[in-house]
C-alpha cells in the first residue's frame, strides 16, 4: 500500500528544467539603493576554503567555522551605454577608446549620440569582463553585461551625467561592494547531460519483480486526463540551469595574492572576493554577483558584525 505521507519527488518551483541559452547569468533590473553605485558585478568561480571569524551572540564573543567559496572578480570595463526611451526604441552609445574597440572587434569608431533627456526613461551599463585577466579562465570571448546604475534617480539628466562618467573607465569590486554586505549569487550549474528519473527527480527504485525495470516510475498517471501531466517525473536534462541563490554574506574582499593552487584553477591573480557558503557552477564558470533584494528590507534578518576572519587553507 502506497504510504500518503510520503511526500511528492522533485520540485515544481525550478521547471522547466532546461538548459541556460547563454553562460552567465542575467541579472534582473531593479532600483539601486544610494549606497551602491552599480546593480552587480561579474566573477568567476575559483574554489573553496574554510573561514574562521568572531561573531557576538547575546554579548558571548564566539568562534565559528565556516565554508567559503573564493570568486575572482578582475575590474570590470564600461564600455557602453544603454538609453531606453519612452517610445520604446533603445540606443546604444560606445566608447571609442581604441583598446574597447579592439576588445569588441569592431572596424570602425562608433558614432557619437545626441540624446534628449527628456525622452529618456531608464539609462544602463554596458559592461564587459575579461577572462583572460584571471589565473586561471582561458575563454577565448568577453563576457558582457548591462547593469542598472545607482543614484540619483531623481533626474534623468543627471543620471546620464554619472553614466557618461563611468564609459571607458574600470570599476572595481571594492568600488561596488563592502565586507559584510549580501549579495545574490546568479550562475549556471553543473551540466549532467540527459538522465533518467532516479537521478533527475529521485524517484524511489522499483522492486526487482514489480515490472521487470528497477530505475523507472510506476505509472505515468491515471487513464483519464488521457495524456501524461506536465508534473510527472520523465527522463531529460539535468544539470546546466540558471539558479540564483540568495542573501550570500560577503567575508573577505582582498587584492593580495593568495598563494594557493587551486585544483583546476590554478593561482588567483587579480582581485578575489570570499562568500559565505556554496556557489552554483563549475569552477572557472562565470559567476554574477547582486545586490540582495530581501536582505535590504527591514527584518529581513539580522546583519552579523563579523571580526577577525581568517582563511583557514
Amino acid at each position: 500500500m502506497t504510504d500518503i505521507r510520503k511526500p511528492r519527488r522533485g520540485s515544481l518551483a525550478v521547471r522547466p528544467r532546461k538548459r541556460a541559452k547563454q553562460l552567465i547569468y542575467k541579472l534582473k533590473h531593479m532600483k539601486v539603493p544610494d549606497k551602491y553605485t552599480l546593480s552587480g558585478f561579474i566573477g568567476y568561480k575559483v574554489g573553496m576554503v574554510s573561514l574562521s571569524f568572531k561573531k557576538t551572540v547575546d554579548k558571548i564573543v564566539q568562534t565559528e567555522v565556516v565554508a567559503g567559496t573564493v570568486i575572482e572578480v578582475p575590474p570590470i570595463l564600461v564600455y557602453g551605454i544603454r538609453y531606453y526611451l519612452s517610445d520604446g526604441k533603445v540606443v546604444d552609445e560606445i566608447s571609442a577608446d581604441e583598446n574597447i574597440k579592439k576588445l569588441l572587434g569592431m572596424k570602425r569608431t562608433p558614432k557619437s549620440v545626441n540624446i534628449d533627456p527628456k525622452t529618456v526613461k531608464y539609462v544602463r551599463l554596458l559592461v564587459l569582463s575579461d577572462p583572460t585577466a584571471t589565473g586561471g579562465v582561458e575563454v577565448n570571448h568577453i563576457f558582457r553585461a548591462e547593469l542598472d546604475i545607482g543614484m540619483p534617480r531623481d533626474s534623468v539628466e543627471e543620471q546620464i551625467k554619472l553614466a557618461r562618467n563611468y564609459l571607458g573607465k574600470s570599476v572595481r569590486f571594492a568600488d561596488v561592494f563592502k565586507v559584510g554586505d549580501m549579495v545574490n549569487v546568479g550562475a549556471v550549474t553543473k551540466g549532467k547531460g540527459w538522465q533518467g528519473e532516479i537521478k533527475r527527480f529521485g524517484v524511489a527504485k522499483q522492486r526487482r519483480k514489480a515490472t521487470g525495470k528497477v530505475r523507472h516510475v510506476g505509472t505515468l498517471g491515471p487513464w483519464h486526463p488521457h495524456y501524461v501531466m506536465y508534473y510527472v517525473p520523465r527522463a531529460g536534462q539535468t544539470g546546466f540551469h540558471n539558479r540564483l541563490e540568495l542573501n550570500k554574506t560577503i567575508m573577505v574582499i582582498s587584492s593580495s595574492d593568495l598563494n594557493i593552487k587551486f585544483d583546476h584553477y590554478g593561482f588567483v591573480k587579480s582581485d578575489y572576493v570570499i562568500v559565505k557558503g556554496s556557489v552554483p557552477g563549475t569552477v572557472k564558470r562565470p559567476v554574477m554577483l547582486g545586490i540582495s533584494r530581501r536582505g535590504m528590507s527591514e527584518g529581513a534578518g539580522v546583519k552579523e558584525e563579523l571580526k577577525d576572519i581568517k582563511v583557514i587553507l
